[in-house]
């Protein structure tokens, strides 16, 4: 092929697109928003440059230690590598989409949620909390609801989210 034996074309194909998913990896929010691509699920870049490096790569390996026809070489290595690609998408690209999005909290969902005071919160003004979460901990600027001192270590429930600020209360769990 293009007067090169076809383990060099092969070759040549797995470099390139390893090359380039390894580049899409690291730059592929500024790539995103740059070309502004269109987000289809089954022609993401990262699937087209996956599937280029699984094909060279069966095929590469199906050339050089079988002495199969180089036509059925190709047409089940371009199989193998839709299966790859496919497992690839449903099991790792689509889990991590929802996962980033599972990431986002607003200020609405911390309302209600249980934080214990780090920062000791005077009377008259701020303290610090600290929200454990699936994500991980969010430390957030409180104040009393009552206007009362609330020691460090005390638990404490968010009644109300403002301007990033959370009003708490001290969290009684024997009383309803």
């Amino acid at each position: 092929m293009f007067g090169y034996p076809i383990e060099t074309v092969y070759l040549f194909v797995l470099i390139v697109s390893g090359s380039l998913t390894f580049v899409y990896i690291l730059l592929s929010d500024i790539l995103d928003g740059i070309f502004d691509v269109p987000d289809h699920p089954f022609f993401s870049p990262q699937l087209i440059f996956s599937f280029f490096t699984v094909w060279s790569a069966a095929g590469y390996l199906f050339e050089k230690y079988t002495g199969m026809p180089s036509t059925v070489i190709g047409l089940v290595s371009a199989g193998i590598a839709f299966i790859v690609v496919l497992l690839l998408h449903f099991f790792v690209f689509i889990p991590l989409r929802s996962a980033e999005a599972s990431l986002n909290y607003s200020e609405a969902d911390l309302e209600g949620s249980l934080a214990k005071v780090i920062v000791t919160v005077p009377a008259d003004g701020f303290g610090e909390i600290l929200i454990e979460r699936t994500s991980g901990a969010i430390a957030k600027p409180a104040k009393s609801l009552k206007n009362e001192e609330i020691a460090a270590g005390t638990e404490v429930i968010i009644i109300e989210m403002e301007n990033g600020v959370a009003t708490v209360a001290k969290h009684d769990p024997y009383h309803i």
